[in-house]
């Protein structure tokens, strides 16, 4: 799992039939300070995360192990939104507040 910021979502009209119905979202990595990288990933949205939110994801085999994605050809999965995290016993991210570099 990796932590992402939504950055935007992706629209199909002409896709395969396995993958109707899902909704797809940019996600941009974080660090563990809560800093932007430069890698970004199209992850189906299973938890009706939004733009802005900071979320878990995850790419490859593993993100086919939710129901919505189960046998379907999809490489990345968006499964929580996070509420907060820590280093080191310091608050880097809490939703709705201003804690850290987040």
């Amino acid at each position: 799992m990796q932590l992402g910021r939504v950055v935007g979502s992706v629209v199909s009209t002409r896709k395969s039939e396995k993958i109707q119905g899902l909704t797809l979202l940019l996600v941009r990595q974080v660090s563990h300070t809560g800093a932007d990288l430069d890698n970004y990933t199209v992850a189906v949205d299973v938890v009706q995360a939004g733009t802005g939110d900071l979320v878990l994801y995850a790419e490859g085999s593993s993100c086919r192990q939710t129901a919505p994605t189960d046998k379907r050809p999809v490489d990345g999965v968006v499964m929580a939104v996070v509420d907060s995290w820590e280093v080191g016993g310091r608050e880097i991210y809490r939703k709705g507040a201003s804690a850290g570099a987040a």
